[in-house]
């Protein structure tokens, strides 16, 4: 399955008040406990595998599997708030504790004292603003991890980095048909 396979995203309803990130928070958790909307993720042992997942109040959502050793690499999501919480398994969240200019430019040089790590065994969640940058990674070499992610506004674009010690550069943007 890919992105491209996704359905087409419904606007927001304009009656609906955006979630807040607790929100956002509480319905990963929840949907990360349910088993019948676990069940419904094929896993893959080689690749990562998603299923788009009916969010609150007009967010994005998704059910992702991870096969061991599966990361996204360093990435923002446009502008969206966020949360995600794992299901099955362990992700560790790899993130930039600053704020970034979110256009016009191409490399930042970071401060050593930017970087977090946080480890997010079953049941863990978090939830994170616009413009946070990070990666996701499944450190197991023998076990699938499965989380639940959800983002206001639907998910505009991603910026997606590469990362060499200190030094962050913007590598591409994606827009939604791109996935």
């Amino acid at each position: 399955m890919s992105y491209a396979d996704a359905p087409a995203r419904p606007a927001p309803p304009a009656a609906l008040p955006a979630p807040t990130e607790a929100e956002l928070l509480d319905f990963a958790r929840r949907t990360a406990a349910d088993p019948e909307v676990l069940d419904r993720l094929p896993l893959d042992p080689m690749g990562r595998t998603w299923v788009r997942l009916e969010g609150p109040g007009g967010s994005e959502a998704w059910l992702i599997g991870w096969p061991p050793g599966a990361e996204t690499g360093w990435h923002d999501h446009g502008g969206s708030r966020g949360a995600f919480a794992t299901a099955l398994g362990e992700l560790a969240e790899e993130s930039v504790a600053v704020p970034l200019p979110t256009a016009g430019w191409q490399s930042l040089e970071l401060t050593d004292d930017v970087d977090r790590t946080r480890r997010l065994p079953v049941g863990r969640g978090r939830a994170f603003g616009p413009y946070h940058v990070h990666q996701v990674v499944n450190a197991s070499e023998e076990q699938h991890a499965v989380s639940v992610h959800v983002y206001y506004p639907p998910l505009p674009m991603m910026r997606r980095y590469s990362r060499s010690g200190r030094v962050l550069r913007l590598a591409l943007v994606e827009r939604p048909q791109e996935w």
